[in-house]
């Protein structure tokens, strides 16, 4: 992932650069960058890396 830095007049224009970013990006993109940041909290060996869990739900569908 390539680091870039910006400088921002306001928050709500820094915040609306984010939500711009993470638009223009593939959804493969954010898995990847997702995967990313779980990879680097669990090299760190913080606690809360050891708290990540898979969850799941089997919901049954009703039949119409």
């Amino acid at each position: 992932m390539e680091r870039k830095v910006a400088k921002f007049s306001s928050h709500q224009k820094a915040d609306e650069a984010t939500l711009r970013y993470y638009r223009s990006l593939t959804p493969q993109q954010r898995v990847d960058i997702l995967l990313e940041l779980i990879e680097s909290s669990q090299k760190e060996g913080d606690g809360a890396a050891q708290r990540f869990e898979r969850v799941y739900r089997i919901t049954k569908l009703s039949s119409r």
